[in-house]
């Protein structure tokens, strides 16, 4: 390297706009994150609205997530190539274009679309923004304050969701939750146009089409098996989706190893560290994402609570994401990086287990303290491990990389509400419907909970309390059921990563970049 170059790199290094090119990358992510639960509460008001059945409700929950954990690794990966800055504002205009679509949904098929055609932009915004910050902070220490900050906005805006969510839903109709992304998103166009450093591989190589292709069919193949599996069991479209899934996957790994400019290096996955952080990734958002989904319908349908109040009442997840996030990489370099991820895991699986216990009569410090400790746990573990991921890479794969970290993150949103929401949803529709409830409204409350309140405004007094209670303690039993799942998943992990993380260390000290 010339003496140029090298001051040239202390000079970027030291750079003050470093740090607002971050709260601009920051507002990005809290976007897309936001997006993905924000529709938990609006969910009531969209049954009321659109009336969609119970399968069509859970894929606009979760083709958003689904979409964009299949598109990360392509959008990562052409990141690198035409340059991250050029993608990520591309996405934020498409982004805040796609949310007025969604806004003014009035069909169930036609807010599918909308919510996949969101996942497509919002592919686009998540592996830059972390790409980004690998270049723009070159110190491991001030980079691991900036991953933490990221990630604390990432699993923050996982629970702030509900609390914007209720905040409009209070005054507006529920397509206001889609609207605030314009203004957010023509600020990040207008600062990030100036502050943001533009950054690429200056060797990428051409952009592989087959490639791309094949991991999209690999990844939406095989989340929509998992999904129609847990929801209805085995059938010949299923297994065909899920065999069609793996098949390309497979075909996408054998591809990799063989281009001189893969879509992803696949040999990033023998690095034991690398692995383990990404299996840890996923399985943390499982757990939370799959937990503030479902008692946001908890904590209204059940116990009662306005939309606002109920998403003030996952506050206490964001509180705790946040400040475990901005003090994850000082804690991993103190302990170590798996004493952090395990615990962090640990703390999920237990809070989880505190919910198989819950009734319509749990008073809400018990839930407040879960959410808490889920917070925590979230944000201890997937800061390091995305520290991890970003770490092991050259600085010129940040994209492909960051896209791993963010694919591992979708992923596990999109499982967390297909798995978990599955068993959810697969224990509410046994109940049986109280007698003398007519054909129509038994049907519509066997659908989902948010149908049988609907369902019993038009029923006598007497049928519609009968109704709504049924339908209220089997939705109980079914999210019991699904915490017990998601807490025996979390904590086997927390064991698997003490392991997998074994020797792992963060960066230390300037110079090591």
């Amino acid at each position: 390297m010339s003496l140029t170059e090298q001051r040239a790199g202390t000079t970027e290094e030291l750079r003050p706009g470093r740090w607002i090119a971050l709260a601009v990358l920051v507002l990005a992510v809290l976007l897309v994150a936001i997006d993905a639960t924000v529709l938990g509460l609006a969910t009531p008001f969209l049954t009321e609205d659109l009336e969609p059945t119970g399968t069509q409700l859970l894929w606009i929950g979760d083709v958003y997530s689904f979409v964009i954990a299949g598109l990360l690794v392509s959008m990562g990966s052409l990141g690198d190539r035409i340059g991250r800055k050029k993608l990520l504002l591309s996405g934020a205009i498409a982004f805040g274009a796609v949310s007025a679509l969604n806004a003014y949904a009035h069909t169930p098929e036609m807010m599918i679309l909308a919510r996949a055609l969101l996942g497509v932009a919002g592919a686009t915004l998540m592996p830059s923004t972390l790409a980004l910050i690998r270049n723009l902070f070159h110190d491991p220490r001030e980079r691991s304050l900036a991953i933490g900050i990221w990630g604390a906005m990432a699993s923050a805006g996982a629970a702030v969701g509900p609390v914007v969510g209720g905040l409009l839903l209070e005054h507006f109709w529920w397509g206001s939750v889609f609207l605030i992304n314009l203004p957010v998103m023509a600020v990040l166009v207008v600062v990030g146009a100036k502050m943001i450093p533009e950054s690429k591989n200056p060797v990428p190589g051409p952009w592989d089409l087959i490639s791309v292709a094949l991991s999209v069919i690999g990844m939406i193949g095989i989340v929509y098996a998992v999904k129609e599996l847990a929801a209805h069991g085995p059938s010949t479209v299923t297994i065909l989706a899920g065999a069609a899934g793996a098949a390309a996957l497979c075909w996408f790994v054998r591809r990799q190893l063989t281009l001189p400019a893969p879509l992803l290096d696949m040999r990033l996955f023998r690095h034991r560290g690398f692995s383990g952080a990404v299996v840890a990734d996923l399985l943390t958002i499982l757990g939370l994402s799959g937990l503030v989904f479902f008692l946001s319908q908890f904590f209204q349908l059940v116990q009662g609570r306005g939309p606002l109040e109920a998403g003030l009442a996952e506050l206490p997840a964001a509180v705790g994401a946040v400040a475990a996030g901005l003090i994850a990489g000082r804690a991993a370099r103190r302990f170590s990086v798996r004493s952090v991820v395990s615990g962090g895991l640990a703390a999920i699986g237990l809070a989880l287990a505190a919910v198989t216990v819950i009734d319509q009569q749990t008073a809400y410090p018990l839930m407040g303290a879960v959410l808490l400790v889920v917070g925590v746990g979230a944000g201890f573990a997937f800061t390091v491990t995305s520290d991890v991921i970003l770490s092991s890479v050259p600085k010129e794969q940040a994209g492909a990389a960051g896209a791993v970290s963010e694919t591992a993150y979708e992923l596990g949103a999109a499982l967390g509400i297909a798995l978990l929401g599955s068993i959810v949803t697969g224990v509410y529709q046994t109940f049986d419907t109280p007698r003398g409830i007519p054909a129509a409204p038994a049907a519509a409350a066997h659908e989902s909970l948010g149908g049988a309140v609907e369902a019993s405004h038009g029923l006598p007094a007497g049928q519609a309390a009968d109704l709504v209670a049924a339908a209220q303690d089997s939705f109980i039993s079914g999210l019991q059921l699904a915490a017990g799942v998601g807490a025996t998943v979390l904590l086997a992990t927390a064991v698997a990563a003490w392991f997998l993380l074994r020797g792992q260390k963060l960066e230390d000290g300037a110079g090591q970049h």
